[in-house]
């Protein structure tokens, strides 16, 4: 523990262990301590069975047999689907942290609204079959598709008349004709924002959000969403895999007592009696309490089933998005469900997941219009989690925090911020162009 390393690493989150395997690549030495026994910390999926018992209802809980092998479950404690033409999959496959994984497309996308649950268009053909709209509603947005994939912002003659610098985003709704109902799914299931701020802002940025969408949807057609066999617990250890061929070192199970600074400057972390030195710092919040604050809490409910969703055509995976005006709230409900064909459940069970920001006293209360549409729940397993934020860049003192994850059921926003951390630490941008050649399997 005497060695001296360009940066050390604490917590084995999917954030942590991405910006590990980034830097192990480009040729830092890293250092990589967590201080469970366990890879994934927040964004862990717990096996068997009996650990997810364990964690929230005593050591004493344990499971019903017919629940079959507490081996076959692998339930993820933060759900989130990877978009297949996103951020991460470009990550995954210029990291070349593919080949440690195989994924599954997820079987549909869907909306809630007006108390029932809707198939997302995202192309111009499922545009006019949807019975989400009437039939002048489907031509509109049909042409509001159109416009959408045609858009360049280098090219003036594809603006329609609108300046993407200008033009907010309810000035295009408003072009195209669109009513409220439509603008909502659009915004919220296809572009997958939280709330209605985006409305007011330049609109260029919607745009390439509902085109990724599209784009990702093209590449296999029943949704635009990927999932690892096995679980998202995967993804850490493949990143941690990553970085040790690169020489990065990994240190499970090891006690972090505090960071050490010198003239306000992180130098190292102290562990017991040693001291080992770094020139940066990069964790995630619950290492750091005196440089976060807390912006808000999520609230989760891990459902397990033993029947499909009602309403999304006996889907096997699905996600479905309650956007926040269908039952009067700021921030959307996301639910995702997986199940054997995942790799995650024994036949004949699913695994249904319903969360969102927490805006009352009551935050149980909130996820109930998600927890109605699955159907009867065999068991249920609710957490309210903190949410932080770091107080400042990191730059005077090195030492580079992450956000906590947010109830979002997709990974753009994680690896937003995947990014981010990885520009303020190492003063460049990640770049994507070097990835060659896009060649995703989906293991079907």
């Amino acid at each position: 523990m005497d060695e001296h390393y360009d940066a050390i690493i604490l917590g084995t989150g999917l954030k942590e262990c991405v910006i590990s395997g980034m830097l192990s690549v480009s040729g830092k030495k890293v250092l990589h301590i967590d201080r469970n026994n366990y890879y994934g910390a927040e964004s862990a999926s717990l096996t068997p069975l009996e650990q997810l018992y364990e964690k929230f209802l005593g050591t004493n809980a344990k499971p019903p047999q017919e629940m079959g092998r507490g081996r076959d479950w692998n339930v993820d404690l933060i759900p989130k689907f990877l978009m297949a033409n996103g951020s991460l999959v470009k990550l995954l496959i210029h990291t070349g942290v593919t080949r440690y994984l195989e994924f599954k497309s997820i079987e549909g996308s869907y909306v809630y609204r007006g108390g029932k649950i809707y198939k997302v268009p995202a192309n111009e053909m499922e545009a006019l079959s949807s019975s989400l709209m009437g039939m002048f509603e489907k031509r509109r947005f049909k042409k509001f598709l159109e416009f959408t994939q045609q858009f360049d912002p280098q090219n003036k003659a594809t603006w329609q008349g609108l300046d993407p610098n200008v033009n907010t985003m309810q000035q295009v709704y408003e072009k195209f004709g669109l009513d409220e109902n439509t603008a909502d799914f659009t915004g919220h299931a296809l572009a997958l924002y939280r709330d209605d701020q985006y409305k007011s802002l330049p609109f260029a940025k919607t745009i390439e959000k509902i085109r990724l969408y599209s784009d990702s949807l093209a590449r296999y057609g029943k949704s635009p969403y990927l999932y690892p066999l096995y679980g998202l617990g995967e993804l850490p250890q493949g990143f941690a895999r990553l970085s040790a061929i690169y020489g990065g070192t990994y240190m499970l199970d090891k006690h972090v007592d505090h960071i050490v600074y010198e003239n306000g400057k992180a130098v190292g972390v102290k562990c017991g009696e040693e001291v080992v030195r770094a020139n940066q710092i990069y964790c995630d919040p619950s290492y750091a309490p005196d440089k976060v604050k807390k912006v808000g809490q999520v609230v989760r409910a891990i459902c397990l089933l033993n029947h499909t969703i009602p309403n999304t055509h006996d889907s096997s995976s699905c996600q479905i998005i309650i956007p926040q005006k269908q039952v009067g709230r700021h921030y959307d409900i996301y639910i995702s469900m997986v199940s054997n064909t995942n790799m995650v459940t024994p036949k004949g069970w699913y695994i249904a997941m319903v969360s969102t920001t927490v805006e009352t006293a009551n935050p149980q209360a909130e996820i109930v219009p998600g927890l109605q549409l699955l159907g009867p729940i065999a068991e249920k397993f609710i957490s309210v989690s903190d949410v932080y934020e770091p107080v400042d860049l990191g730059t005077e003192s090195q030492v580079f925090v992450s956000r906590s994850y947010d109830p979002t059921s997709h990974f753009e926003t994680t690896c937003k911020d995947i990014l981010e951390v990885f520009e303020r630490g190492t003063t460049t941008e990640f770049d994507f162009n070097k990835i060659t050649h896009l060649s995703l399997e989906d293991n079907e």
